[in-house]
């Protein structure tokens, strides 16, 4: 069977904050020292949101002027559609700013608030101090308890709704909002996360999981060959040290 993989950066140049490039770089590479091809596209501001063709979608970090360049056109231009594709099994992975617009809506610390895709059971309203500092979070995504590490800086507070659930529980750091212990959300094959840093480098196992989902949904069952991940891990150890957890 020929496999490959079809790779949708959405807003790269609007939304890409402390390295979240780099998961998109984690995702490729991943599935390419497996022998997965993987092919690139980007989808940016005015253009279409047909996103039936693609296997896994990234949206990164942006602050709130880009969150407001881009609010409208991903709602009206590509909420549909996404929301289709989500439904059907697309996994998405979407950090901070990301996050945030596919919640209901965005409130800025001037009081304007940004429709969200409504796509993630979540409101975010911005806070007066930042959270800021190293992020470890204990999680259960991929069908084990594991840590996922990475880096936070974010005004907003985030809630969760009865139709999401949390990507994690926080160890050490804010997460959602600094008071429930909650980090991220999570909706069929859709995640949101606060981790930055980026997350995908520092957590293998989660990048594997995106990518075993993705080939799942489109070609059934897989099982991922193992790499070695020892760079990987003791990076994520090294995090985990800084962060005191």
């Amino acid at each position: 069977m020929s496999l490959e993989l079809n790779l949708c950066h959405m807003y790269p140049e609007q939304m890409n904050l402390y390295g979240d490039r780099g998961n998109l770089i984690a995702l490729v590479m991943r599935a390419r020292w497996r022998g997965i091809p993987v092919r690139y596209h980007s989808v940016g501001p005015g253009e279409g949101g047909d996103f039936s063709g693609y296997d896994i979608c990234f949206m990164g970090g942006g602050q709130d002027h880009e969150q407001q360049l881009i609010g409208e056109d991903l709602v009206r231009r590509k909420g549909p559609d996404l929301k289709a594709a989500v439904e059907d099994g697309l996994v998405v992975f979407t950090v901070c700013g990301g996050y945030q617009l596919l919640g209901e809506y965005y409130t800025m610390g001037g009081g304007l608030k940004i429709p969200g895709l409504t796509l993630l059971d979540c409101r975010t309203d911005a806070g007066t101090r930042r959270m800021i500092g190293n992020l470890v979070v204990s999680s259960s995504f991929g069908g084990t308890v594991k840590t996922l590490v990475g880096f936070e800086n974010h005004s907003g507070r985030t809630r969760l709704g009865g139709e999401v659930e949390p990507l994690g529980r926080v160890l050490k750091g804010f997460g959602n909002n600094g008071e429930d212990q909650t980090e991220g959300a999570v909706y069929k094959n859709c995640v949101g996360t606060y981790l930055h840093g980026s997350a995908l480098p520092k957590n293998p196992w989660l990048t594997d999981v995106l990518l075993l989902r993705a080939l799942e949904r489109r070609y059934g069952r897989f099982d991922l060959e193992p790499l070695d991940d020892v760079v990987e891990q003791a990076a994520h150890r090294v995090a985990i040290r800084l962060a005191g957890a």
